[in-house]
């Protein structure tokens, strides 16, 4: 789900062992919902909802890492113990995402995410390494999340994989909230600056240009699915694309400009350079 949380490199099955494989089928098969799909979907539904489920599992140790930067920083045993949750709904999420798998009668197992280092910007203060991570993770990522998997369940007749999809969805929702909650409180902080807005700018270039990256690697600019697909969650991922963008400029970016942060001018200049 999140750039800070998947490189996206290939990684080969074949190459791994059983023991180094994400194997989610036990938490899955007590999730299942009763869905069917034809035969003509089953594969695509399995492989959908597999990419989900190794994305969502694997992006838990992101939130665990900024609850160590916000005990750090002194926050609220509250506010640590919210976002500790988020790892373990994250982790529930890729059950979730298993159990549809399970459903299709596929196996909820796949290679892990690549484990990557969570990010604290030791070049700038505790202050300014944990903003820009709740920026990427909270009002990026999660933000983008909850427009995806809300036009997506939108489209979803009632049934069991939309209650199961509406419960990641509120989570997400939760995720994001707590995000542009807490931003504005950081940002108040003493030591913040002229000069460190400048410099979240330039970070949020960086931020902007990776999202960007880790969107359109998920959303494939392909043919839609057949119309019956969206009731499993196929989606277009033309259509996801221009939700993406719009997304971003209609909601992000006015949203983090309205807090004093030069984001306009980070997204149109993104890029992965400082």
């Amino acid at each position: 789900m999140h750039p800070l949380g998947a490189t996206d490199s290939p990684c080969d099955a074949r190459k791994l062992g059983m023991s180094d494989l994400l194997n989610l089928r036990q938490e899955a098969r007590a999730r299942m919902p009763a869905v069917v799909a034809p035969p003509h979907l089953r594969k695509a539904t399995a492989q959908t909802w597999r990419a989900r489920m190794r994305n969502e599992y694997g992006s838990a140790h992101v939130f665990e890492g900024l609850a160590d930067q916000l005990k750090a920083l002194g926050q609220s045993a509250e506010i640590v113990a919210e976002v500790e949750r988020f790892a373990l709904e994250e982790r529930k999420h890729g059950a979730l995402c298993g159990a549809v798998v399970e459903a299709m009668e596929e196996e909820a197992v796949t290679p892990p995410l690549e484990s990557t280092e969570y990010p604290t910007h030791p070049e700038v203060s505790l202050l300014e390494g944990t903003v820009r991570n709740l920026l990427s993770i909270c009002c990026l990522s999660e933000t983008v999340a909850v427009a995806l998997i809300g036009a997506e369940r939108l489209e979803m007749p009632d049934g069991p994989l939309k209650t199961l999809l509406t419960e990641i969805y509120g989570d997400e929702c939760g995720h994001s909230n707590f995000g542009w909650r807490l931003l504005p409180t950081l940002l108040e902080a003493q030591e913040v600056d002229e000069a460190l807005i400048e410099r979240l700018g330039r970070y949020l270039r960086v931020a902007f240009a990776h999202l960007e990256k880790h969107e359109l690697m998920h959303l494939p600019d392909g043919p839609p699915p057949p119309p019956e697909g969206a009731a499993l969650g196929l989606c277009s991922g033309r259509d996801a694309r221009k939700l993406f963008y719009a997304t971003v400029t209609r909601l992000i970016v006015p949203g983090l400009e309205s807090h004093g942060l030069p984001a306009r001018h980070a997204w149109e200049n993104r890029c992965f350079g400082s």
